[in-house]
């Protein structure tokens, strides 16, 4: 790799303040705001409003869709497929 390119790369802390739920990875993305992890180093912190932990999606508490309905619907207005 070329120096002087490449964005600093190195660990930051994602929270995610919904949840209250923080974790620790290697990322391109600065923060004025630090925090000391669990194991005494400080670290940048990068506050996001969604994680794996809040997220509808993963949690099981995403909306199920009346998609029969909407099918039925469908046919009736347009007629089925042959």
């Amino acid at each position: 790799m070329r120096n002087g390119i490449h964005p600093a790369y190195g660990p930051v802390v994602f929270r995610d303040r919904a949840a209250n739920h923080a974790f620790l990875t290697r990322s391109t993305m600065t923060s004025e705001k630090t925090i000391e992890w669990e194991d005494g180093n400080t670290y940048p912190v990068v506050d996001v409003e969604i994680s794996n932990v809040s997220h509808p999606f993963y949690t099981g508490t995403a909306r199920v869709l009346d998609t029969a309905g909407r099918v039925e619907r469908f046919e009736r207005r347009y007629g089925k497929r042959g």
